[in-house]
C-alpha cells in the first residue's frame, strides 16, 4: 500500500505525492495559515499543477469543470470551515452533477481546536451534506493512505465529493509516506430481468427512453438512436446534463423542459418510461396547485439503472434484447438556424448567431438562464460539440467551471454563455481565466434582471407583482459595468447591443486565444 521512501517527509509532502501517486495532478486552491505547508509541498514536489482562485466558490466549480471534461477528479485547498462554506454552492452542483471531487481542507492544530480560536469550526458538519465521504487525518503517518482512500471515493461511480481534512500538526510533523493508488469501487451489476422488462416497455411512440448521466455521451446516445429506431419509442434527457455530445452527427434528443407547465404538457403523453442513468421527473419547485411528478399519473416507470452504473453496458444490452442491433439511429445533419433581422439583441436572435459561432469540438458551458431557452433547438444542427448544465440549480457556476474545463482540454475551445446575475456570484473566475491564460470566450447575456425569478413568481401565484417586488428583481440602479469588471480583471471585453455587433464580435472572440468577454446588452 505504501511506497517505501527511505527520506523523511512530513504529512503534507505525502498528501501532495500520494494525490500524485493516484493521478491527481491538478489543484484549485485558496489557501491560509492551515494550509502552507501544503503549499510548501506544491512548492517543491514537482507534478502538481496549482491555480489559485479569489474565491472558494471559484475552486470548488473549477473541480467540477475539470471532472466533467478530464473524467479524472482534481483537488481544491481550501481554508478551515468557514473557506469551505464559501465552497458550498458549487460542491453541491458537483455533487448533483456527479463529479469527482477531492477537497483538502485545513484544519487547527489538534492542541489548538481545543482552545476555540476564532476560526474554529465543525469542519465536518460543514462538509457531510455535500459530501459522499468526509474524514479527518489523525497523524502524519494517516495522511497519505487518507489521501488515497479520497481519490478512490471520488472516483467512485458516478464521481463523487470526497472531503480530507488537514490539522496543522498533521500537516508538518514528520513520518509521513506515500500511498500507492487503490483500485475504484466495482459499478453495480446489470439486472438482466430488468433488461427484458426494460425491451417490452418501449414499444411505440407512447414509451419514452429518458437518458441522464453517462449516457449523454456520443456512444451511448447512439446506442439509445438505435433502439428508437427499432422500437418506435421517444428519447429524451433530464433537464440537465452534466455533460452531453451534441450537433451534427450526433443523435439529437429533447430534453425535459423546466416551466412547468410546458414539462407537464411534454410528458403527459408517455405511459411507460423507462430511465437510465437518469432520475424519474420531478418540478424544480412546489408550486401551488401543480403536481411535483411531471409524468402522467398512469405511466409506469421503471428505472433500469442508476447513474452510477455502467450506462453504456446498459444500453448495449438493451439493444440486444430490442433486437435494435441492425437499426440505424436518427444522427442530426449538418443544419444551421438562418442570420436573424439586424436589430436589437433578444433570445431568438443571439440563439442562431451562436449556433452558427460554435466551433467545431467546442465546450459549451450554458448558464444562461432565460436568455438561453432558444438555444437547444437552433443548436441541434450545430458542429459538434459538448454541452455542459447546471445540475444543481445553484447559481453562479459557470464561469467556475469553465475554468475547470478549460485547463482539463487545453485543445477545445471554451464558449461559456453566462446570465449577467449568475456572473456576478462569481466573477472573480474572470481573473483565474487572465492569470492561466485560458481559452474562453464568456458571453454576458445582459439583460439587468433576474428574469428567471419573474416567470416564478407568476408560477407561484403572484399574478400583478407591485414595483417593489418587481425592483428586487431588476440588475440596475446602478448598471453593471461588465466590460470595465473584466478589463479589471486582466481579461479584454466589449459591449454589443445589436445582432450585426455580436455576430463580429463573437467571431473575433472565438479566433482569438486567451480569454475574451463579451457583454451582450438585451
Amino acid at each position: 500500500m505504501f511506497n517505501d521512501r527511505r527520506e523523511p517527509m512530513n504529512g503534507a509532502e505525502s498528501l501532495v505525492r500520494s494525490l500524485l501517486a493516484s493521478d491527481v495532478e491538478v489543484c484549485f486552491t485558496n489557501p491560509g495559515t492551515s494550509e502552507m505547508h501544503f503549499v510548501a509541498a506544491l512548492d517543491h514536489v514537482p507534478g502538481m499543477r496549482s491555480v489559485l482562485a479569489l474565491f472558494e466558490g471559484v475552486a470548488t466549480g473549477a473541480a467540477d469543470g475539470y471532472w466533467r471534461m478530464a473524467r479524472k477528479p482534481a483537488s481544491t485547498l481550501l481554508h478551515l470551515g468557514p473557506g469551505l462554506a464559501n465552497g458550498l454552492a458549487n460542491l453541491h452542483n458537483a455533487k448533483k452533477a456527479g463529479s469527482g471531487v477531492v477537497n483538502i481542507v485545513g484544519e487547527h492544530a489538534a492542541s489548538h481546536v481545543a482552545l476555540d480560536a476564532p476560526l474554529t469550526s465543525d469542519i465536518e458538519g460543514i462538509a457531510r451534506p455535500v459530501s459522499h465521504w468526509v474524514r479527518s487525518s489523525s497523524s502524519a503517518v494517516d495522511v497519505g493512505f487518507d489521501a488515497a482512500r479520497a481519490v478512490r471515493a471520488a472516483r467512485t461511480a458516478p464521481g463523487q465529493v470526497a472531503t480530507l481534512i488537514l490539522p496543522g500538526d498533521t500537516a508538518w510533523s514528520m513520518g509521513g509516506a506515500v500511498a500507492e493508488a487503490l483500485a475504484p469501487h466495482a459499478q453495480p451489476r446489470l439486472d438482466t430481468g430488468l433488461v427484458d422488462q426494460a425491451a417490452q416497455a418501449l414499444d411505440g411512440p407512447d414509451s419514452l427512453l429518458l437518458l441522464g448521466g453517462s449516457a449523454m455521451s456520443a456512444q451511448t446516445l447512439e446506442l439509445a438512436g438505435q433502439i428508437a429506431a427499432k422500437t418506435g419509442c421517444t428519447l429524451m434527457s433530464e433537464w440537465a446534463s452534466a455533460r452531453a455530445e451534441r450537433g451534427a452527427g450526433r443523435v439529437a434528443m429533447a430534453k425535459v423542459p423546466y416551466p412547468i407547465d410546458l414539462a407537464l404538457e411534454t410528458l403527459a403523453p408517455y405511459r411507460r418510461i423507462v430511465l437510465v442513468g437518469a432520475r424519474a421527473p420531478i418540478g424544480f419547485f412546489a408550486y401551488p396547485g401543480k403536481p411535483a411528478r411531471l409524468t402522467h399519473p398512469e405511466a409506469e416507470i421503471l428505472e433500469l439503472a442508476g447513474a452510477a452504473s455502467d450506462l453504456t453496458a446498459t444500453l448495449d444490452a438493451l439493444v440486444q434484447a430490442t433486437g435494435a442491433g441492425g437499426s440505424v439511429a436518427h444522427l442530426a445533419k449538418a443544419d444551421l438556424p438562418d442570420l436573424p433581422p439586424l436589430g436589437p439583441l433578444t433570445p431568438d436572435s443571439l440563439a442562431p448567431l451562436i449556433a452558427r459561432a460554435i466551433p467545431e469540438n467546442a465546450i459549451v458551458v450554458d448558464e444562461s438562464i432565460t436568455s438561453g431557452r432558444g438555444l437547444g433547438a437552433a443548436t441541434t444542427g450545430a458542429a459538434p460539440h459538448s454541452w455542459l448544465n447546471n445540475c444543481g440549480g445553484s447559481i453562479g457556476y459557470g464561469l467556475p467551471v469553465s475554468i475547470g474545463a478549460a485547463i482539463a482540454r487545453p485543445d477545445r475551445k471554451v464558449l461559456a454563455l453566462i446570465s449577467d446575475g449568475s456572473a456576478m456570484y462569481t466573477l472573480q473566475a474572470l481573473w483565474t481565466l487572465a492569470r492561466e491564460g485560458l481559452d474562453v470566450t464568456v458571453v454576458i447575456f445582459a439583460n439587468r434582471s433576474y428574469n428567471i425569478l419573474r416567470g416564478e413568481l407568476s408560477n407561484v401565484g403572484v399574478q400583478n407583482p407591485g414595483p417593489r417586488a418587481i425592483d428586487m428583481l431588476s440588475l440596475d440602479r446602478p448598471t453593471l459595468g461588465w466590460v470595465d469588471m473584466a478589463r479589471g480583471m486582466g481579461v479584454e471585453a466589449s459591449r454589443v447591443e445589436d445582432t450585426a455587433a455580436f455576430a463580429l464580435a463573437l467571431e473575433a472572440g472565438l479566433s482569438t486565444p486567451g480569454p475574451v468577454l463579451i457583454e451582450a446588452v438585451m
